[in-house]
């Protein structure tokens, strides 16, 4: 079965990218402008979300997500609740309720919370790519696709969701020519996934491809 890299990678990097978004502490009621993503070609990307939250919401917020990684869900899932009250104009925390959630098998509440993020962020990629899990695992296969190549759109260096797409059309869409282009966009940039490698091979031979 071929299944998204261990979602704690996605926990980890949603607390990287709200380190800047969650700077700003001046205690006041929750204010806040327009998400920014900012991409670095050789870096990743970076998302800055400018609200004005309490102090405290911060040290919640990793408090909570250290919960999550140790595996402590309902704890973990009651703080980010918690934090998402505090900072409804951060769309982070609400990505953090929907992977939790999704770890948890309980896709509906995992689709709630990224649909509440993304009324807050549209282009957020981590959002996007998560919807495009939850619509895969719920069988909603072209809006899954939808998903992942909105995703992308914002940056198309995002592996997870280029990684996603591909498997999407070999095994769900039959796709083949979209799988090939993008496990091979996929490997130019994550040369050591073994699984993936094969994976190509694979789709290369069905559709008659010689590898280079």
């Amino acid at each position: 079965m071929r299944t998204q890299h261990q979602l704690i990678n996605l926990v980890l990097l949603i607390a990287a990218i709200t380190m800047l978004a969650a700077c700003n502490t001046t205690p006041s009621k929750s204010a806040s402008s327009p998400a920014q993503i900012q991409v670095e070609e050789f870096v990743g990307f970076t998302l800055i979300e400018d609200a004005r939250v309490e102090g405290d919401v911060r040290v919640d917020y990793d408090r909570a997500l250290e919960l999550l990684a140790r595996g402590n869900s309902a704890e973990g899932i009651s703080l980010l609740e918690t934090v998402a009250a505090a900072a409804p104009d951060l769309s982070a925390p609400r990505i953090s309720l929907a992977i939790a959630h999704h770890r948890l098998g309980d896709f509906e509440q995992a689709e709630q919370h990224l649909l509440q993020a993304l009324l807050i962020n549209p282009n957020h990629p981590i959002a996007l790519n998560e919807m495009g899990i939850v619509y895969r695992k719920t069988a909603r296969f072209a809006e899954a696709r939808q998903q992942y190549e909105a995703a992308l759109a914002v940056y198309p260096g995002y592996h997870y969701a280029r990684r996603n797409l591909a498997v999407l059309c070999d095994l769900y869409l039959a796709d083949l020519e979209c799988a090939l282009s993008n496990y091979e966009a996929y490997m130019a940039t994550v040369r050591s996934d073994d699984e993936a490698a094969m994976w190509l091979k694979d789709v290369r031979y069905r559709a008659g491809r010689t590898e280079n």
